[in-house]
């Protein structure tokens, strides 16, 4: 089999493709030094929705993000865990499609802070999949960026 490594599209024709991930963790402090050391990838913390969010770089490029699970989760005993996610033209027609072929919307679209509309759902065999509307097109079309 001849594998390639995952190229992350971001753009006009990334529509579709994979573009992003993150890690939801039990302990942040934890799992962001496991993967520096693991892979050498550096933690540079920005707010985001009331919130701390760690992008993940290599390099300097973007290799996803990282997070503190709230405690409301934990209590609920959700675990770690990556979720993956797919560029989208429209992040509103994506959910209302994936519903009519037999998903599930498990978070409801929502703004990431100068990143992204997401949300998450569920396919029609139960894999989670996060959905990603980026922001900066946008802006960019309308030469505000």
């Amino acid at each position: 089999m001849n594998s390639k490594p995952l190229t992350v599209h971001m753009g006009p024709s990334a529509a579709n493709r994979f573009c992003w991930v993150d890690l939801a963790a039990t302990h942040a402090d934890d799992a962001q030094r496991f993967y520096a050391q693991l892979f050498g990838w550096q933690s540079v913390p920005r707010s985001a929705n009331g919130g701390l969010l760690h992008r993940l770089q290599l390099g300097g490029q973007d290799v996803g993000s990282l997070y503190q699970l709230p405690r409301q989760y934990l209590e609920q005993g959700v675990s770690s865990h990556w979720t993956a996610y797919v560029q989208v033209d429209n992040i509103q027609q994506t959910v209302e499609r994936a519903i009519a072929l037999g998903g599930q919307l498990v978070v409801p679209p929502f703004v990431v802070t100068d990143m992204a509309r997401i949300a998450l759902i569920v396919d029609a065999v139960g894999a989670p999949i996060g959905l990603w509307e980026p922001l900066y097109e946008k802006e960019e079309a309308h030469g505000r960026r």
